[in-house]
């Protein structure tokens, strides 16, 4: 079986979200059990040492509209992993993978420039194509209009993954041009077009063997008006061809055994080293240093989906409570300055880390009692399985990955990874937040609580095993 995963984003090159950890994760697990899977994305702006690294493969051009682009193609072996790099200096050579006005643009020479790059992969032609999210979307209805009638492309097969469905690729219909296709063919409500302008997303659905979301829970969740962003019905249509298969998290990446950035490793066995973990960091942020009070933390894009708004409305009630809370984050500008004049409030007992940064928020694992998740929706999450990792007790909102993976503790049965309320409000958070402060007085209970959640399996093992019989199917 070989597989060409594309993603816009992919540790260790570029990562900006969850998106991320799962274009390294997954492709690593899919390897582990025979898969031939190569990763291909962007040529970002890298470091001399990974710059380096890299092999020139081949030198190509694709087109957008009537605009040649002039692209090359790189490679390079990391972590066991082959990876690709699509390198087109004007779009490409960025710090940051998003956040530019021309993003559209952008991805659609990366999906067409990963299109014509697999005619030069010497030894290598993908069964499948696995793209992922909006910005590699395009490629699985222009390999059918583009490749259709080329041998090379003719049994390579497409599967779709939504990581999160509010994002879609829509753009003005201006964009059109870019594509260069038939527009009285294919601009039409059953295939790209959406409100007067474009949907790319929508019309990845439309034309892949195989589509996937990041949870069971999710899945069925978005099939729902509400929930669909104006996409339920395309994704009801695909029947048996969609379903929703949990991602996972790196054991290798994510190990508090192995983690360089905690002050001091340990694992099930050794989990009181945690409150060490726990003094120094109350040291670091200027926090009082006291093992007896939770240490409730949250590392999160500070957007509204991620609940934001409901914790910062809410913040006073939550520190009537005797607990320290770290927040850990970067986002709308409303929530920086909100959070901002809130650690002043708090100062001692709140600290506010704007800046993403992997080595805090190892050491933020690594240290707290309590991690809280209150989404709005949650597609899947990854930080509610790297907290339970660490022996952190996640605290969430039941809703998509969040409900999957994380089961309120019953003391009665011992059963239960964390604690979970089910409506978007103050009084179910802080319930839920009492109930679990409640059992952390009871350390026996607690630590049962927390070796309940670290022996739980979030690895990629069984996800993994589940894409490769998707991969099968199509």
């Amino acid at each position: 079986m070989k597989v060409l995963f594309v993603s816009v984003e992919a540790y260790p090159f570029m990562k900006v979200g969850g998106l991320g950890d799962v274009a390294h994760g997954l492709p690593k697990a899919l390897k582990g059990i025979g898969v031939d899977v190569r990763i291909i994305m962007p040529k970002y702006k890298l470091t001399k040492k990974m710059k380096k690294k890299l092999k020139f493969v081949a030198r190509f051009k694709t087109y957008i509209g009537w605009k040649t682009i002039e692209c090359s193609l790189w490679s390079v072996i990391e972590d066991g992993l082959q990876y690709y790099f699509i390198d087109n200096p004007f779009y490409f050579y960025r710090e940051s993978a998003y956040g530019y006005g021309d993003d559209e643009e952008r991805f659609i020479a990366f999906s067409k420039g990963v299109l014509e790059s697999i005619k030069y992969i010497e030894d290598f032609t993908p069964d499948i194509i696995h793209c992922n999210e909006w910005h590699s979307s395009l490629i699985i209805p222009l390999k059918k209009i583009y490749y259709e009638e080329d041998n090379k492309y003719k049994s390579i097969k497409t599967v779709f993954t939504i990581h999160n469905i509010m994002y879609q690729g829509q753009c003005h219909k201006d964009m059109l041009w870019m594509l260069g296709i038939d527009e009285e063919k294919y601009y039409k409500e059953d295939e790209l077009k959406n409100n007067e302008g474009i949907n790319m997303m929508k019309w990845a659905i439309k034309y892949a063997d195989k589509v996937t979301t990041v949870s069971p829970s999710y899945a069925e969740e978005i099939k729902e008006e509400n929930n669909g962003f104006g996409l339920s019905q395309y994704i009801k249509d695909k029947g048996g061809n969609f379903e929703g298969i949990l991602n996972g998290i790196d054991y290798g990446v994510f190990n508090p055994e192995e983690d360089s950035n905690l002050f001091r490793r340990y694992d099930i066995n050794s989990i009181q080293l945690k409150r060490e973990n726990k003094n120094e960091l109350q040291r670091e942020l200027n926090l009082e240093v006291n093992c007896e009070i939770p240490l409730v933390s949250l590392v999160s894009r500070l957007t509204e989906q991620k609940g934001i708004g409901l914790l910062i409305s809410n913040i006073d009630e939550l520190m009537r409570r005797n607990i320290q809370l770290v927040i850990a984050g970067t986002g709308e500008t409303i929530y920086e300055e909100s959070l901002r004049i809130l650690s002043e409030k708090y100062k001692g007992r709140l600290a506010v880390i704007l800046k993403f940064d992997t080595s805090i928020s190892s050491r933020i694992y690594g240290a707290s009692d309590l991690f809280l998740i209150p989404s709005k929706f949650e597609p899947c999450g990854l930080t509610q399985m790297i907290s339970m990792r660490y022996g952190t007790l996640p605290l969430v909102r039941e809703t998509g990955g969040l409900k999957d993976t994380v089961k309120e503790f019953n003391n009665l049965t011992g059963i239960g990874n964390g604690f979970a309320f089910k409506n978007y409000s103050a009084i179910d958070m802080m319930e839920a937040l009492d109930r679990a402060l409640t059992i952390y007085k009871d350390k026996e209970l607690w630590n049962l609580v927390q070796k309940n959640a670290m022996l739980q399996d979030n690895s990629w093992n069984l996800s993994a095993k589940k894409y490769y019989e998707l991969y099968k199917k199509a």
